[in-house]
């Protein structure tokens, strides 16, 4: 077993009257920008932003204020053709948010258009009796004239209430989709306190930033299929708090690559976790990192209960 530490580091608010709140599903297939939308609506990190496809794991919920209507985003995994258990627990939980959502947001990556994986989507969605809203991301990468045309094909196959054009990672046209969704919202009282940005516990957020920052190091060097889990979660006297986190791999050579030589990249991986991690704690933080080998962890329950997924039997 590797160790390393890496160095130093509300109550609810009385809503005001005719207040608005409500759940909103991000789906789309993986790396449309769902978690980098997320983050931007939020105004603040409360989801993993990858390179690597199928980082998103579990539903992450993102709070947006805006005026009287709280929004509840959910950042869904990732939609594509299952292969593994995981797979299908992932996808199985993406629709399932849609589903459960009072509006459903079909996020398209413009550049890649109406790819198959898009095609297998549009089939599902008129399946889903939620208002539907089209949303395409980097608007900025491609023609005016090939955006238009995108606009009109998607529009043709499924009834989308409304369409917009985004670019996520620039910030243009976030505010006017926060202001629409915030509309869409049923009258009710908020769900969750004003200054609160994610109902995801700061464990499992904490997890997220570590895995984050294993695929940032090592891009394609170890499968997408390791995990992090939160063991020990210790506020220490001076305030500070000491964390022991698990990084699951499942084999022996993944493991050699997660320490690194002379333990190297798990000391680079913990040092840029320990960083996000304590301004989302808004405290010093001691960070212990562990990497252990577990064979066919995807198919263990207790992981899939750990993600926040239901495990499929099938």
């Amino acid at each position: 077993m590797a160790e390393h530490e890496d160095g130093e580091g509300g109550a609810p608010h009385e809503a005001p009257a005719e207040t608005r709140a409500g759940f909103v599903a991000l789906i789309g297939v993986p790396n449309a920008g769902k978690s980098t939308l997320l983050n931007a609506l939020v105004g603040a990190k409360v989801s993993i932003v990858s390179r690597k496809v199928q980082t998103t794991r579990a539903l992450v919920r993102g709070i947006v204020m805006e005026d009287a209507a709280q929004v509840v985003l959910v950042d869904t995994p990732g939609i594509f053709a299952p292969k593994r258990r995981l797979d299908r627990a992932m996808v199985h939980s993406a629709w399932s948010g849609a589903s459960d959502a009072d509006a459903v947001c079909l996020l398209v990556d413009a550049r890649k258009g109406a790819d198959e994986e898009v095609e297998t989507i549009l089939r599902r969605l008129p399946d889903v009796k939620r208002p539907k809203i089209l949303i395409l991301n980097k608007i900025d990468l491609i023609a005016r004239e090939r955006l238009l045309e995108l606009v009109a094909k998607l529009n043709a196959a499924v009834s989308f209430e409304d369409t917009f054009l985004i670019s996520a990672l620039k910030g243009d046209g976030i505010a006017d989709l926060r202001k629409a969704l915030a509309r869409r919202m049923p009258p009710g009282p908020w769900l969750y306190p004003e200054d609160q940005i994610s109902d995801a516990p700061l464990r499992m957020l904490a997890a997220e930033i570590t895995r984050e920052k294993i695929y940032d190091r090592l891009h394609e060097e170890l499968p997408y299929r390791s995990t992090v889990e939160t063991d020990q979660w210790q506020v220490r006297p001076d305030g500070s708090v000491r964390i022991e986190q698990t990084i699951f791999v499942e084999r022996e050579s993944q493991r050699s690559i997660v320490l690194g030589k002379g333990g190297q990249t798990i000391k680079a991986i913990g040092h840029a976790a320990r960083i996000e991690i304590a301004e989302a704690a808004e405290s010093k933080v001691h960070l212990f990192l562990h990497v252990k080998v577990r064979e066919n962890w995807a198919d263990d329950p207790a992981r899939y209960r750990e993600m926040g997924l239901e495990f499929p039997t099938g």
